[in-house]
């Protein structure tokens, strides 16, 4: 029997390059596959990222530290039947990536980043039908595998929209060299994988993006570096606003589900403003967010699963950052961060953040380091050290 199934193993093996072929070995590109009548193709990238934090406490001097696999990402795409018919999954096995185990995700791990089918049925024009992220800021939208820094600002990790259930409508043309861009997204507004019915209201998202130098070389307004050396200046200019209506987590589609007195949950509309800048070149890259929040309409607070008062993240901040790339592909890059919440969700603070990273293959492979200055306005200031190395293919 084994020498049976060892002989059909290799009668199989040797009838696939006839049936089907397997195209891109670059890395980066991952396992491309198309079989012989071109009926679908599927694209596998898997990328892991092992990270150190430390914390040191500058009055006390305390310092602890802790080695994480920070992500691990197994990532498909392609299309099925028709070119025109794209398709993405991404899924995130790590536990650090998977977020709290709430009643209304049935209580089950947050798995599944992106579903979502990409359907091109106009030239320039796509609808985008699933879960995956809106067009919100830019840096929450640049994939956590190409950032300039180990991770994101404090500006994205308060007041991104994150990843929504719903459709996206996207269309961009050009007059001239300028390109322009418009995005309108119809969403659930509670966030990725909730399996509660909607019963408060939708969320509603639309985005503008304007480039007058023509667009980045490979799609590079969206990841960090300026690893393609654009030869002549590149710029983005964008703004995005996010309409939640009647949203009951802290941050709209993030953070804890909010209650009232009677235990059902409190409902209130948020309201976000992003406007972004980019700019790219000769190994150069400058980098700017605002983000603002508020409460639209409704309660400012309510009560958590535990019993405590949790109001909804309102507030605003500001992101500057930008780098530069030698061309031995290591890169020098300085962020720095206001967050100014309003005085009941949190504390503000000032981040000075200096960073170092090395391109062994592009964003794929590299190594990163960051050093942080956290200054908070009542609680002790800290220094933040992070390490990180990215694998994928």
């Amino acid at each position: 029997m084994r020498y049976y199934i060892l002989l059909v193993a290799l009668l199989c093996m040797s009838y696939i390059p006839y049936a089907q072929s397997f195209e891109g070995s670059k890395i980066g590109n991952g396992i491309r596959f198309v079989p012989k009548d071109s009926s679908f193709s599927i694209q596998w990238n898997t990328r892991f990222q092992t990270e150190y934090v430390g914390v040191q406490d500058l009055e006390s001097n305390d310092y602890s530290d802790a080695f994480t696999i920070r992500r691990f990402r197994i990532k498909f795409k392609g299309f099925l039947v028709d070119p025109r018919f794209g398709y993405k999954i991404e899924l995130a096995l790590a536990n650090r990536d998977q977020g709290d185990f709430f009643a209304e995700n049935n209580g089950a791990a947050n798995i599944v980043l992106d579903a979502v089918i990409k359907w091109r049925f106009l030239p320039n024009w796509q609808l985008w039908i699933g879960q995956t992220k809106l067009p919100g800021n830019r840096e929450r939208v640049i994939s956590s595998g190409t950032l300039q820094m180990v991770d994101r600002s404090r500006l994205n990790s308060r007041y991104n929209i994150d990843r929504d259930q719903g459709l996206q409508l996207r269309h961009e043309h050009k007059i001239g060299q300028v390109v322009l861009r418009e995005i309108g997204s119809i969403s659930s507004g509670e966030g990725r994988n909730v399996t509660i019915s909607n019963k408060s209201g939708y969320d509603y998202t639309t985005r503008f993006e304007f480039l007058p130098f023509g667009k980045f070389t490979a799609n590079g307004d969206y990841f960090g570096e300026d690893l393609m050396r654009e030869k002549t200046p590149k710029l983005s200019l964008a703004a995005s606003y996010d309409y939640n209506v009647g949203t009951n987590r802290e941050r709209g589609q993030l953070g804890y589900f909010i209650f009232d007195n009677n235990g059902d949950p409190q409902h209130s509309t948020l309201a976000t403003l992003f406007a972004d800048a980019f700019f790219k070149y000769n190994g150069i890259s400058l980098a700017y967010e605002y983000a603002n929040k508020r409460v639209a309409n409704g309660e400012l607070s309510g009560i958590g699963t535990d019993g405590s008062t949790i109001y909804f993240y309102t507030g605003h901040a500001h992101n500057v950052q930008g780098g530069y790339l030698f061309k031995n592909n290591w890169s020098i890059d300085a962020r720095y961060t206001v967050n100014k919440p309003d005085k009941y969700v949190d504390e503000a603070e000032n981040r000075y953040e200096i960073g170092f990273s090395k391109y062994i293959a592009g964003h794929t492979v590299k190594l990163q380091a960051n050093v942080v200055y956290r200054d908070r306005l009542t609680s002790h200031d800290q220094m933040l050290y992070f390490a990180q190395l990215e694998l994928g293919f």
